[in-house]
């Protein structure tokens, strides 16, 4: 049966787009179904932020008018800026275990680039390393962390029988309460408040947006070398923090201040998709209803970023400082296991801090690229 791949141009193709991963997860068990509302507001290209200064079309494999499989095709300007680089990306990619589908989407993102003058293509990135990325490569046999991405396991050779290579492995580390806080980290902690008069504080939710611009600020200079890194625009953040507000935990969204002025900030979020995973992707008639009460059994944390201005990087023990509040703060509020993610395989400070604690590698990701040349 002939494989046929279209544009993404009618509401009904988009709701195909939406909604394939139901039909590839479907035996799945720890798949987590997404929003389908948020699903539809992040492709919508007059409502996402990202489409204010880059672009993406979204691609369906078809067979006898069945949805087989997906891929988006993007293009950030941003990013190529920021690196002076000169590539496109792929992302939201979901298929059936079948070569010739995985190869037919692939040929159509590839199209698209090279028609925009691209000269590699990179991922998976949904749209940016700002959003969900990576590909599962190891850990499968538990349900992936919020905002971390899902897929088969077959998903790994159908991309490198393309001609895809690794590019950059994101890590996934966990840690559990009954290991206590290593003593190290906390002799560490304790000398950036007796030593370099180190404070850390809560996020105030009564200046939430004060707030907001204070973490911008922290967030676009402490990851501006780091690997990927895309800053983020004004309207992004804004963006970002309507869809996190609802769910953060002002507790574990801290930030470290040395003088009284903010140089670190580290955001914890709660593993919502320990309730999402009950509701199908439908909040209505009564998934709102479900995901309130599952949202009051959620017993675990990720550590979602954390991030130190350059200039006080080389003072000792802010990290380890927010690290041990983190762990602090959230046991008492009753969480019993955390994961930190992602982190680059190539950051040797976060990943030689998080060994010292003990903290276990469980799960891996990948970033693919292709040279289109």
């Amino acid at each position: 049966m002939a494989i046929e791949i279209v544009p993404v141009t009618q509401k009904k193709q988009l709701k195909q787009f939406i909604m394939l991963p139901w039909k590839i997860y479907r035996d799945d068990p720890n798949w987590v179904p997404p929003l389908i509302m948020d699903m539809k507001n992040m492709l919508n290209k007059k409502k996402n932020p990202f489409f204010l200064h880059s672009e993406a079309d979204y691609f369906l494999a078809l067979k006898n008018g069945d949805a087989v499989g997906r891929i988006a095709a993007i293009h950030n300007r941003n990013h190529n800026a920021f690196h002076e680089e000169n590539i496109g990306f792929f992302g939201f990619f979901e298929c059936i275990d079948d070569p010739e589908v995985a190869s037919a989407l692939f040929q159509a993102a590839e199209d698209w680039a090279r028609e925009r003058g691209l000269e590699a293509l990179r991922g998976p990135t949904n749209f940016s390393t700002n959003d969900t990325c990576g590909l599962l490569i190891e850990g499968f046999d538990s349900p992936p962390f919020i905002l971390m991405t899902y897929n088969p396991r077959y998903y790994q050779p159908l991309i490198e029988q393309l001609g895809y290579q690794k590019v950059m492995d994101l890590l996934a580390y966990r840690y559990f309460e009954e290991q206590g806080m290593n003593e190290r980290i906390q002799k560490i902690a304790r000398l950036a408040q007796e030593r370099e008069g180190v404070t850390v504080r809560p996020l105030n939710m009564k200046t939430f947006w004060d707030e907001l611009a204070v973490v911008k600020d922290i967030y676009n200079d402490a990851w501006s070398k780091n690997w990927g890194f895309v800053p983020l625009t004004d309207a992004e953040i804004e963006h970002l923090a309507k869809e996190l507000k609802p769910v953060i935990d002002p507790e574990l969204v801290l930030f470290a201040e040395v003088e009284g002025k903010p140089v670190a900030f580290s955001l914890a979020l709660p593993d919502y998709n320990q309730a999402l995973i009950k509701i199908n992707g439908r909040l209505f008639p009564f998934g709102l209803i479900k995901l309130l009460y599952y949202s009051r059994k959620i017993d675990a944390a990720r550590v979602f970023t954390l991030g130190v201005k350059q200039k006080y990087q080389k003072k000792r023990g802010i990290g380890p400082l927010l690290y041990l509040e983190t762990f602090n703060r959230g046991t008492a509020r009753g969480y019993r296991w955390g994961e930190f993610s992602w982190i680059l395989e190539t950051n040797k400070l976060m990943n030689g801090a998080l060994q010292v604690m003990g903290a276990e590698v469980y799960k891996r990701y990948r970033i693919f690229e292709k040279s289109l040349l």
